[in-house]
C-alpha cells in the first residue's frame, strides 16, 4: 500500500504533467512545499527520475484501460504501443478458451461423475 509521502509526490507530479509542465525533482517538491506536504527528502528526486522520458498522460490511459495491469513495471507498460498490446491481447484470450474447453473434455473423458 502507497504511503503518505508517495501519494504525495504522486499528485504532485500529476499536477505538473496536467499543466504541461516537465517534472522534476525541484518542481514536485515546490507543489509539495505550497501545500505545505512534508516528505522524505529523496522522494520527490526519486519520482522524477522514474517518470524521465515517460509520457504520463499514455501511462494512465494504459493503466485505465487494463493494458499493463498484471503487475509488470508501469513503465513497460507506458512504452507499449497501444496496437501492439490490443493484437497480443486477442491471440492470448483464444489461447485461454482452447485451454478451457481442452480441461472440459478431459473431464468428460474419464466416463464418470462424482456422484455415478
Amino acid at each position: 500500500m502507497a504511503s503518505n509521502h508517495e501519494l504525495a509526490v504522486t499528485y504532485a507530479a500529476l499536477i505538473l504533467e496536467d499543466e504541461g509542465i516537465a517534472i522534476t525533482g525541484e518542481k514536485i517538491q515546490a507543489i509539495l512545499t505550497a501545500a505545505g506536504v512534508q516528505v522524505e527528502p529523496f522522494w520527490p528526486s526519486l519520482y522524477a527520475k522514474a517518470l524521465e522520458g515517460v509520457n504520463v498522460k499514455d501511462l494512465i490511459s494504459n493503466l485505465s484501460s487494463g493494458v499493463g495491469t498484471g503487475g509488470g513495471a508501469p513503465a513497460a507498460a507506458a512504452s507499449a504501443p497501444t496496437g501492439g498490446a490490443a493484437a497480443a491481447a486477442a491471440p492470448a484470450k483464444e489461447e485461454k478458451k482452447k485451454e478451457e474447453a481442452k480441461e472440459e473434455s478431459e473431464d468428460e473423458d474419464m466416463g464418470f461423475g462424482l456422484f455415478d
